[in-house]
């Protein structure tokens, strides 16, 4: 006697991260196990096997590199990989994503060459060392795997990595560009940026809601490595691009900058036993007012610079933004009055010299949105030569 087949609950729960999806209006054959992903991870699995070849194709691997990949997903590009390098390093913060590419190679001789790390990238202190770095890389750690990446001491020889369109567009912007910003600056100090090709999100499953670029980076290694600490030069990017439609005058105004400036110079006179004068002095009247005039004509250039408004959204790509600085950007109208604390000598000192390098420089009032890695450069030195840093 034949078995009863009973109707499966509606609802019931899933074994585990495959479910069997059931469609009156295709045939048996179509109703295969699909992966549930996970967009809360950026999972959107690439499709097509033609890009994928052409982001392997472009990363010009050798028989014996190390290639870390971020972010494999079901292993369409890490199989590609495998087939090329020596061994891939697979950083996977899904654990049934590992699972999946980890068996998609298993019993084949590509699984001796494949390591497979769980866990969130962007956490480890530092990324492995590696000859390459590919990636269809989730949207929500663009930027900081940009500067994780640019921050080694030893960065790999070519990355080939996919990024939203936008973001991509941030990478080869040059000054004056709508899109350019402290990521421009950074990238193209530290090394070479080339836009590869553009691809729809039909290429993607799920679909995301934005196209995608993929571009190839070339961090600039040995002796063609600029020297001078990362820490340092970001750090001045980061203040200058608060808000890049105004005058770098205008940026090392607001109290917070001027209050880390003068932590930084009290660290450096100590360090160098430079002796100094924290007595305080008292102000002269409408001192303050002055300052804060100047703040305020500046902002009003915003809307003049004719960068489409962006305003001081052009850094929402910085996940890792100073506390000083997004507690500046909730400062009310009634917290801008001017400050009553008694002001020390050694902060006068640190205003004047702060001045002097603008001054002497050429540049107090020029915009960051139309300066370039020279005149970024030339400023760094100039602060250096007055003991002052950003790190």
């Amino acid at each position: 006697m034949g078995k009863i087949k009973t109707p499966r609950r509606a609802g019931a729960a899933s074994s585990g991260p495959y479910e069997r999806k059931e469609k009156k209006d295709k045939p048996a054959a179509a109703n295969a196990n699909i992966f549930r992903f996970d967009k809360d991870y950026g999972q959107h699995i690439l499709k097509n096997p033609g890009i994928s070849d052409a982001i392997v194709e472009k990363a010009y691997l050798k028989p014996t590199d190390v290639v870390l990949e971020v972010g494999p997903g079901t292993g369409n590009i890490t199989v590609r990989a495998l087939e090329k390098a020596k061994k891939v390093i697979a950083v996977e913060l899904d654990p049934r994503m590992g699972a999946e590419v980890t068996k998609r190679v298993q019993g084949t001789p590509l699984a001796k060459k494949l390591e497979v790390i769980l866990g969130d990238v962007i956490k480890m202190p530092e990324l492995p060392p590696c000859d390459a770095l590919i990636s269809n890389t989730p949207y929500q750690i663009s930027s900081p795997l940009i500067f994780k990446m640019l921050a080694m001491k030893n960065p790999p020889r070519v990355a080939v990595l996919m990024f939203q369109r936008e973001f991509a567009k941030r990478l080869v912007a040059k000054p004056g560009d709508s899109l350019y910003s402290r990521l421009s600056v950074n990238v193209n100090f530290w090394a070479t940026c080339k836009h590869i090709m553009k691809v729809g999100k039909q290429n993607f499953r799920p679909p995301p809601k934005v196209e995608s670029d993929v571009v190839r980076i070339e961090p600039l290694i040995g002796s063609a490595r600029p020297n001078i600490a990362f820490e340092e030069f970001d750090g001045l990017l980061r203040i200058v691009f608060n808000r890049k439609n105004k005058t770098l005058r205008a940026s090392f105004a607001p109290k917070e900058v001027l209050s880390l400036c003068e932590r930084n110079y009290k660290v450096y006179c100590s360090i160098n036993n430079i002796p100094i004068d924290e007595s305080i002095v008292e102000e002269a009247a409408g001192e303050d007012t002055a300052a804060m005039d100047v703040d305020m004509d500046v902002d009003g250039d915003d809307e003049a610079g004719g960068d489409g408004g962006l305003g001081n959204d052009d850094d929402d790509d910085d996940d890792d933004m100073p506390t000083f600085f997004k507690e500046l950007g909730a400062v009310d109208e009634e917290a801008k009055t001017p400050s009553r604390n008694p002001k020390t000598k050694v902060a006068a000192v640190v205003r004047a010299k702060i001045d002097k390098v603008l001054a002497g420089t050429d540049l107090a009032d020029k915009r960051a949105r139309m300066c370039d890695q020279n005149d970024f450069l030339k400023l760094l030195i100039a602060f250096h030569a007055e003991g002052i840093h950003f790190s």
